[in-house]
């Protein structure tokens, strides 16, 4: 589900077909406005790359009720008057993953309209004109402060949680998360812009959450068990995919990190606090999470039901937003960083934390030993270098 940033709207893809639904909780109660692709042929039994490459993906306008979803024929244009082919975009283009400018004029999707996925494109939508943007491939969430953006740009070997301004494109900066392996979903700030979480990743049920302007890391867990290692039993597949992987906003009070589990609960988590409280809310699994535009969460669940909860904070522990605390952060993080100019060799001009440590790239390039407990991606990378200076 992706609420709309200002309006009473959610997007909520559908877990049989790929088609996505929007409701208005405008008058108080949730009703179904539209639908983007219910006449599309079902997943059936397609499983994992069978069923992600036709799962569509969704853009809201920031202001507007205008809707962009990306599927099997092309970007579809959703507003409350219905469907059309939205201008300025290339006609059945192929995007995987679609973006808005904070101002709504550009969109910014992936991978490039020429199919390749080492660079993105920024479509100007009065004219049309389509410009090379560096490569990224899941989500952009822009901070609730405004002037910085978070995506990330996936590999095997490692992902990258790359921050940027959009003006009117992105413009990478040299400050990066780095996480391991892949399959992460896009991260998700809190409403003050005080963390970032992200969902991940291809091999487990992992959460790590980030302080923001200093991306220290302040949790890392796996929801269930945690990976036994290949070959999987059968068991803990089904367990591991038991998890929705879209399963976590941030709600009131700013420093809970709500997540949703199998059993149709949803667990508070207060980050300062370091306590968790369990909220019996469903009788099915949530199979879907999101932060409403005006406070409150939006629980999806198996059987097919679709919640809308107002999160009331205790007035002992609520926490106001502070705006200028909140604007203070990005300009912080932007007077410590600076911007990585062209998008070739994008990674040698970073500056990567797992947020423990950090690393640029002369450090990466002399790391010839990691110990057993070290992060599979720093593993390779000390042994790729160790290879490197064995046939020098």
């Amino acid at each position: 589900m992706v609420c709309h940033p200002t309006l009473p709207l959610v997007a909520c893809l559908d877990s049989a077909r790929p088609a996505v639904h929007v409701w208005d909780w405008g008058t108080g109660s949730l009703r179904e406005v539209g639908t983007v692709g219910a006449e599309a042929a079902p997943y059936g039994d397609a499983l994992d790359w069978d069923r992600t490459s036709r799962t569509p993906a969704v853009a809201w306008h920031p202001d507007q009720p205008l809707l962009l979803v990306a599927g099997e024929g092309g970007v579809v244009r959703w507003t409350p008057a219905g469907t059309s082919t939205p201008a300025g975009v290339p006609p059945g283009t192929s995007y995987r993953d679609l973006a808005f400018s904070p101002d709504g004029r550009v969109l910014l999707a992936s991978p490039s309209s020429d199919g390749a996925w080492d660079h993105s494109d920024v479509v100007d939508l009065a004219t049309g004109a389509v410009e090379v943007g560096p490569r990224w491939d899941t989500g952009i969430t822009a901070h609730p402060a405004g002037g910085l953006v978070v995506t990330l740009c996936s590999d095997q070997g490692a992902t990258l949680g790359l921050f940027a301004r959009v003006d009117p494109g992105l413009r990478v900066l040299d400050r990066a998360l780095v996480l391991d392996v892949d399959g992460y979903e896009a991260p998700v700030f809190s409403a003050d812009g005080r963390r970032l979480a992200i969902r991940g990743n291809a091999y487990e049920n992992t959460l790590e959450v980030f302080d923001f302007p200093s991306l220290e890391l302040v949790l890392s867990t796996t929801l269930g068990s945690p990976s036994p290692g290949y070959p999987y039993p059968p068991e803990w597949l089904d367990e591991m995919h038991s998890w929705s992987r879209h399963n976590i906003a941030f709600g009131a009070p700013p420093g809970s990190l709500w997540v949703g589990t199998p059993a149709g609960e949803l667990v508070e988590l207060d980050l300062d606090g370091e306590r968790a409280v369990e909220h019996e809310v469903l009788d099915s699994p949530v199979t879907a999470l999101a932060a409403a535009a005006a406070g409150g969460l939006v629980v999806a669940g198996g059987n097919g039901e679709l919640v809308l909860l107002s999160v009331t904070a205790d007035p002992a522990t609520a926490r106001v937003v502070d705006h200028e605390a909140s604007r203070a952060a990005v300009a912080t993080f932007l007077a410590t960083a600076s911007e990585v100019p062209g998008h070739d060799d994008l990674e040698e001009r970073l500056v990567l934390t797992d947020g423990t440590r950090a690393w640029d790239a002369e450090e990466l390039a002399g790391v010839t030993e990691a110990e057993a407990t070290d992060p599979t991606w720093l593993r390779l990378r000390a042994a790729v270098n160790t290879a490197r200076d064995r046939n020098a």
